[in-house]
C-alpha cells in the first residue's frame, strides 16, 4: 500500500483500519490512537484535509486517508 505509508509509525495495538467502497466513493482509512500526530492525507477536498490535518497534529492521533470520490459532482459523499 504505497499511498499509506506511515505504518512504522503504528506500533500501538490500538490502530484501526477500514476500506469502504460504494458507487461514489473509495475510501480506505487506519487510524493509529497512541501516535504522535503524523498524518497523510489525500481526500480531493481540500478544507476536509485541512481539517483532519489538524485534529491529527492536535490530538496526537497517526492518520492515514485515501479518499476517492465523484467530487466533479459535489464532496458532501466524500465528507
Amino acid at each position: 500500500k504505497d499511498d499509506l505509508s506511515l505504518a512504522v509509525h503504528m506500533n500501538s495495538s490500538r490502530i484501526g483500519e477500514i476500506n469502504r467502497i460504494t458507487s461514489e466513493t473509495e475510501v480506505i482509512i487506519r487510524l493509529g490512537l497512541d501516535g504522535c500526530g503524523k498524518c497523510n492525507v489525500s481526500t480531493g477536498v481540500a478544507f476536509l484535509d485541512h481539517m483532519l490535518n489538524q485534529i491529527s497534529s492536535h490530538g496526537l492521533l497517526d492518520l492515514e486517508i485515501n479518499a476517492k470520490g465523484d467530487t466533479h459532482i459535489d464532496d458532501h459523499h466524500t465528507n
